[in-house]
């Protein structure tokens, strides 16, 4: 979940390939770069490489997403959506026939007129440092950063850390959170650890000369958590525990490549002339639960572990060191030092074995988790699994950079039901074959309507068509110029080729379990509109857009594999007070404010649930330094269709994370606590989530509702 690094500084600090940085480049929260807000001081730099600082790798000159939509606003109302469809795959219709005025399929308790689900006391905007809940509802940490996972595991020391420790606790910055059933009261865990923040892990660090034993602290804090965890069925705890499921995977950890590209030539190493072991996994952000048990997980900005990019002589590796943004010069954590894999110099290949999606069976801890080639390799935001109508997986994912772009990846079988050995081995290969595509968006109103500030046009909203092309299909490639192994690994550059959409920072893509709608979070993009790029008169409803928008796809037939599909815009976010903002067409005065949408998740309502990460972009009355970021419930259906209500504040400085919302309980990741500007391992901006004395851990929290005699409740009812 890279987010707008509204902190970027104006340094010496290296930016991308041959595209030098530029300090005059308007910022998320309309600052310049060298007039940082009060905000995150290390995220930017630490999570994606200040990312958002440096010129867009996208120089291609396919339509910009901002186009499509000055030409998509049409039908208002058209997804003013009918009742919630039955949970059926491909169970929903064509967008334009849902009715304006169709009632919700449930609502809650007592004739709230609130959808079941969303029936709590919206919670108000702020600034504390506490995960802030509405009344009935509480919280309890499930597991931080440095408590133990594996059987011996040393309690967590912050003064005396050892990598050797750290391979065996819970990492650092925790985003997806993913959750199975076992027996009993048990669930096993999955957890990614996205990034580290080395002045927040170690006093007295020395970001220009950290030693050898942080690089390796740093190492193993990356990567993924199997654990077991039980909830008490009547207190609503959950408690991590001991099991010989659990296990740590780290940046030095070994993966499999499979699928079209493994083996390939631009996968070998001088340490893996095979092309198919890998050692470790990078910036995991977001991820999916399959239908089949596994975990998926997206390694997104890989890039900004590998160094000395500059160095770089072939044309033809350069162009695409510059469309993957590698660091020109050393790296921020510096782990070319220490390990030469991560020198593009010494290894050119070794970056081509990050940003793919990894699957992890959670059941077999013998079994060495795999990096699926055949689902592409760019910034994965994530992966999300909806079955076809034939029961074929399509996994939905977004690449998560200013200008890029939304892809699919359809399986060439079936899910194999059962447990079965034979169901098992084959459900294991579905996403290694199967078709690669990238999405097309186009619109169908005048572009003359649109007056580049978000006013809605004549006909009231944001919609149009699009098409899924093809980029490669086990050894096929669809894309002229490319063979499938460089489509497979040079993924972006054949979406430049085929024209599709760019767009704003694509994240989470999810598919509603009951109605089998398609979302998409496009956090933000303040570039738009800035001199070299895409400008306003192609923009999104508002130029320079500093709050992000949601997007509703529906493929057409309702089948998740067809290879055509309707959008509409469902929220265009920021201050509801904002004349530029959208809400589904709801009353905005009856609406939480939300920035920056991050992560989605669904309850078994249909409701949609929007995790954000701003940096406290937003600022409001009351909050000058920006609202913190927080989980937000946002109804679909019927006459409250478009409303968001905050769910969960967030301590400060921290972004939500991984939402899981069941019946029972609500899981929630806070990232990065204390990640102001101030921050310092001597100067915390929090204390969170131990109290007043202690230093900020990233942790997974569990929510639930207390209900009659004091037992857990149902939540939103």
């Amino acid at each position: 979940m890279a987010q707008p690094c509204p902190d970027a500084e104006p340094t010496a600090r290296p930016g991308v390939v041959a595209l030098p940085l530029l300090t005059d480049r308007p910022h998320p929260d309309g600052h310049r770069a060298d007039r940082h807000r009060p905000g995150r001081l290390y995220t930017c730099r630490y999570r994606c490489g200040d990312a958002c600082a440096a010129p867009v790798p996208n120089r291609s000159d396919n339509e910009y997403f901002g186009a499509v939509l000055q030409r998509a606003i049409s039908r208002r109302g058209a997804l003013r959506a009918g009742a919630v469809l039955t949970l059926a795959v491909g169970a929903s219709g064509a967008l334009a026939a849902c009715s304006p005025a169709a009632p919700a399929g449930s609502t809650g308790p007592a004739g709230s007129g609130l959808p079941a689900g969303l029936d709590y006391e919206t919670v108000p905007v702020g600034n504390a440092d506490a995960v802030t809940l509405p009344p009935g509802y509480r919280s309890n940490v499930v597991i931080r950063w440095g408590d133990p996972v594996v059987a011996g595991a040393p309690e967590f020391d912050f003064a005396n850390q050892t990598p050797e420790a750290q391979a065996q606790q819970f990492g650092y910055n925790t985003d997806f959170c993913g959750v199975l059933p076992l027996d009993g009261d048990r669930l096993v865990m999955f957890n990614n650890h996205e990034y580290t923040i080395e002045p927040l892990m170690f006093a007295g660090y020395d970001e220009e000369n950290p030693t050898e034993t942080q690089v390796r602290i740093g190492m193993a804090a990356h990567g993924l958590s199997v654990h077991v965890v039980r909830r008490d069925p009547a207190t609503g705890e959950m408690t991590a525990e001991a099991d010989p499921l659990n296990r740590r995977y780290t940046a030095t950890s070994e993966f499999l490549l499979t699928g079209p590209a493994a083996g390939s030539a631009l996968l070998r190493t001088s340490a893996d002339p095979t092309g198919t072991r890998v050692l470790g996994t990078l910036n995991n952000c977001a991820g999916g639960v399959t239908p089949w048990g596994t975990f998926l997980s997206g390694e997104e900005n890989f890039n900004q572990y590998f160094a000395n990019a500059a160095a770089v002589t072939d044309p033809a590796a350069l162009a695409r060191a510059e469309r993957y943004g590698l660091t020109e010069e050393a790296s921020e954590r510096k782990w070319e030092r220490v390990d030469p894999r991560f020198d593009v110099v010494t290894e050119p290949n070794e970056s081509h074995r990050f940003g793919w999606i990894v699957e992890v069976d959670p059941l077999d801890p013998a079994a060495t988790p795999v990096k699926r080639t055949a689902l592409g390799r760019f910034k994965h935001e994530g992966a999300t699994i909806h079955l076809a109508a034939d029961g074929r997986a399509v996994a939905y994912m977004g690449d998560d950079e200013r200008f890029d772009y939304v892809y699919k990846f359809v399986s060439d079988a079936a899910i194999q039901e059962g447990n079965t050995r034979a169901a098992r081995e084959a459900n294991a290969r579905l996403l290694d074959e199967g078709t690669l595509y990238v999405a097309r968006f186009t619109g169908n109103s005048p572009a003359a309507e649109i007056t580049g500030d978000g006013t809605l046009p004549a006909d009231g909203a944001f919609d149009g068509a699009g098409e899924w092309i093809r980029l490669a299909a086990g050894t096929e490639s669809f894309v002229p110029g490319m063979s499938a192994e460089e489509v497979y690994v040079f993924t972006r550059q054949a979406a430049d080729l085929v024209g599709a959409t760019k767009m704003d920072r694509p994240e989470d893509v999810e598919a509603n379990p009951v109605s089998g709608r398609v979302y998409i979070a496009l956090t933000n993009n303040t570039d738009r509109g800035t001199a070299g790029e895409d400008g306003p008169d192609e923009a999104n409803p508002r130029a320079e857009n500093a709050h992000g928008h949601v997007i509703e796809l529906e493929e057409d037939g309702g089948d998740a594999a067809a290879e055509g599909f309707a959008w509409r815009i469902l929220l265009v976010c920021g201050d509801p007070a904002d004349p530029g903002t959208y809400f589904a067409g709801f009353d905005k005065a009856q609406v939480s404010p939300i920035t920056s949408p991050d992560n989605l998740a669904f309850d078994g309502h249909g409701n949609l649930w929007i995790s954000t990460d701003s940096g406290r972009a937003l600022e409001l009355p009351g909050t000058p330094a920006g609202i913190n970021d927080g989980l937000y419930g946002v109804s679909l259906e019927g006459e409250t269709r478009g409303r968001t209500a905050l769910f969960a504040s967030m301590p400060n400085g921290a972004e939500a994370c991984g939402p899981v919302v069941t019946d029972e309980f609500v899981l929630i990741s806070p990232q990065h606590p204390g990640d102001l500007d101030g921050a310092s391992t001597e100067n915390p901006q929090s204390t969170w989530p131990d109290g007043p004395g202690s230093q900020p851990r990233p942790s997974v929290v569990n929510i639930w509702r207390v209900g009659e005699g004091g037992r857990p409740g149902r939540i939103g009812m």
